[in-house]
């Protein structure tokens, strides 16, 4: 078997997973051990060498693109490839359901209920409540229907403790059995439930697919376990392949219990690991493996890199800064005058890109967001910059039209044009229109326009005070506040919600580098403006252009270079992270390092401007935990950070020395 040809390009590891066969096998694949390879061969494997009937394969992937490239590239190997059923979770419970469905009630012509329907449909079982609680118990619906857990389940406290839950999350299975349709928790739950309570289909399902391939296993939540252990019968072949160092999404569901229970739960597991690493370099390796090392949670592995001799690559260079203006100047310093593409700038939040984006498009250098609007494109920030815009024009329409009713104060579009028809009738501000008109207006819309008129007057006020030495970021902390606009967007959008007031939050630290006063606020939406007008036209050369994205975006991606930023102790980790928490953060850390294939950068910075102010921070937990000789510190290396204090400076770059001035 050893000689066939389309076995030639792998490694024994690899080789091994492919020929094996017979007992369940777990595939613990390292970054860039390529996994897909190894699953893609496998398959063709089974058809060409073990006689396996190609429509009795069953292989799984997280996305529609995924299954894809795995048919594709099998397909290449043998054609017959091309009948195997590879599919995502959902993908395989829809099929599943239009032929077995019958069973639960459900017409093969049912529909799938995406996020909105549900909402909707919640929404006739919840009715005079806010729409922020409709979305958080359809959000908590979709959890428990991951955790495979029923409105009568005990467990379901886990999801929300509340009798009233229970009750709506059976009212709205209810209206959901009589709509005749499906949401996607069902795609996965229903299938299970019929497996398990009808035999004669469970055997039926088993004879069809005596092959089950499930990768990216780490991925999997409880209910898709679930269907796994259901599919499986004792003549099924069952191979899952992941690592559980990259299981990162525990807030969608994910449980990395899943793979580390797998030997236990499924008997006589064979483990097959894949360690020898394609992507990146050796000392990317040993930096990234050292600190996912400290987890508990772990089966353990040991990667290695495929190319390169360790003494001839570059080790990551960990620096320490004093700002975060610093952290952004070396980023961009190290950029210029490479090519662009070759960069990925990684950050813990979404906020945290603002200072990039503006430096990178002062600078003329395209860049491109991943994952997440660029930060000025973003809803809320969008709604914060237009209470500033009217605080400074009163005679903006395109902001009051914004603004006024947001939060909801009765205000609707009939009496919003009026004022402004009013106002350019007069020729009068829109602010003084709105305050003569209030008195015409009902009771509800007259408190809601005080209420809006109140807090824009009295922010201007606090702009005009010549005694005033705050910083402009207390006057922009209060409007937003003040408004009801942070509010909004916490109670609209709850599952968000951390990060949109987190992106709020950085633009109120941007503004704490302004003057508190009129002509400060007038300069930082100058700033904006210019920034904003530099992006639009900095877009020529998209293919060659600077990433920034997430740790958590950045996963199944690879760069040349990659910067890892703000790892400090409450920005990376968070504060709030402990036990399994923090171990995510670890792996997230992992996640992030291994996506470098040729340079590594770490940077933390000693002050960060934090609620508008600048705060003293201390380096993150990881940074210690790397194993120092396989990285380069420069900086001011803090007293304690390793054991021989020392600053090894590299000769390969120049860095500014009012950055690195010890």
């Amino acid at each position: 078997m050893d000689n066939l040809p389309y076995l030639e390009p792998l490694n024994q590891q690899q080789r091994d997973a492919v020929l094996h066969y017979g007992n369940p096998l777990l595939i613990l694949a390292g970054a860039g051990s390529g996994k897909t390879r190894v699953i893609t061969t496998k398959i063709a494997y089974l058809i060409r060498e073990k006689d396996i009937d190609n429509r009795s394969i069953l292989a799984v992937a997280f996305t529609n693109k995924a299954a894809a490239e795995m048919t594709e590239r099998a397909k290449l190997i043998d054609d017959r490839a091309a009948y195997a059923m590879l599919r995502t979770f959902h993908s395989f419970g829809a099929w599943f359901l239009r032929r077995n469905g019958a069973l639960a009630g459900l017409d093969s012509n049912f529909l799938i209920y995406d996020d909105g329907d549900m909402l909707s449909l919640l929404s006739t079982v919840m009715k005079d409540v806010p729409k922020s609680e409709v979305k958080r118990t359809a959000h908590n619906i979709s959890r428990a229907k991951d955790y495979f857990l029923s409105p009568d389940d005990p467990a379901l406290a886990v999801i929300d403790s509340s009798e009233k839950f229970r009750t709506l999350y059976a009212l709205y299975e209810e209206r959901l059995k009589h709509t005749g349709n499906v949401d996607f928790g069902d795609l996965i739950k229903k299938p299970v439930e019929i497996l398990r309570g009808e035999p004669e289909i469970a055997e039926r399902i088993r004879k069809r697919f005596s092959v089950i391939m499930v990768d990216e296993y780490q991925d999997a939540n409880v209910a898709q376990f679930e269907l796994l252990k259901a599919l499986s019968g004792k003549g099924t072949y069952i191979c899952v392949v992941g690592d559980d160092d990259q299981s990162i999404y525990r807030f969608r569901g994910a449980e990395v219990k899943n793979i580390l229970e797998f030997p236990n739960k499924f008997s006589g597991t064979d483990i097959i690991r894949l360690e020898g690493n394609y992507r990146s370099t050796e000392p990317i390796l040993q930096a990234a493996s050292s600190v996912v090392a400290f987890n508990k949670g772990r089966l353990g592995k040991n990667l290695y890199a495929m190319h390169g001799a360790a003494g001839c690559a570059k080790q990551p260079l960990l620096v320490f800064l004093q700002t975060q203006e610093d952290e952004v100047s070396f980023c961009v310093n190290l950029i210029e005058g490479s090519k662009f593409s070759d960069w990925a700038i990684l950050y813990r939040t979404n906020a945290q890109s603002l200072g990039f984006e503006t430096v990178l498009t002062r600078k003329g250098i395209p860049y491109r967001v991943l994952g997440s609007l660029k930060f000025y494109e973003r809803e809320e920030i969008k709604d914060a910059l237009a209470l500033l815009s009217f605080l400074v024009n009163p005679h903006d329409e395109i902001a009051f039209r914004r603004i006024v009713n947001k939060p909801a104060r009765a205000l609707g579009t009939v009496t919003v044009n009026r004022i402004i028809d009013e106002s350019i009738r007069q020729g009068e501000n829109i602010f003084i229109t709105a305050q003569n008109i209030t008195g015409q207006l009902s009771a509800k819309a007259k408190k809601g326009m005080e209420t809006f008129l109140a807090v824009i007057k009295n922010c201007r006020a606090e702009l005009e005070n010549p005694k005033k030495k705050e910083t402009l970021a207390k006057c922009v902390n209060k409007i937003i506040n003040d408004s009801g606009i942070a509010e909004y967007h916490k109670e609209n959008d709850e599952i968000s919600a951390n990060q949109r007031l987190e992106n709020i939050q950085e633009l109120v630290n941007a503004a704490s580098l302004y003057s508190g006063t009129l002509k400060g606020l007038l300069e930082f939406l100058e700033h904006i403006e210019l920034d904003r007008s530099r992006e639009d036209s900095n877009v020529k050369d998209s293919a060659n252009s600077v990433s920034l994205l997430t740790f958590h975006n950045a996963k199944g991606l690879e760069f040349k270079k990659v910067i890892m930023t703000g790892l400090e102790q409450g920005i990376f980790p968070r504060e709030d992270k402990k036990n399994e928490d923090l171990e995510e953060e670890r792996r997230l850390f992992y996640v992030g390092a291994t996506r470098a294939m040729e340079e590594l950068y770490l940077s933390s910075c000693a002050q960060r401007r934090m609620y508008g102010r600048s705060m003293y921070v201390a380096p993150s937990l990881f940074l210690r935990e790397i194993d120092k000789s396989c990285i380069r510190l420069t900086g001011r290396v803090p007293a304690g950070f390793c054991q021989r204090e020392q600053r090894i400076l590299d000769d390969d770059y120049n860095y500014p020395d009012e950055v690195y001035d010890d």
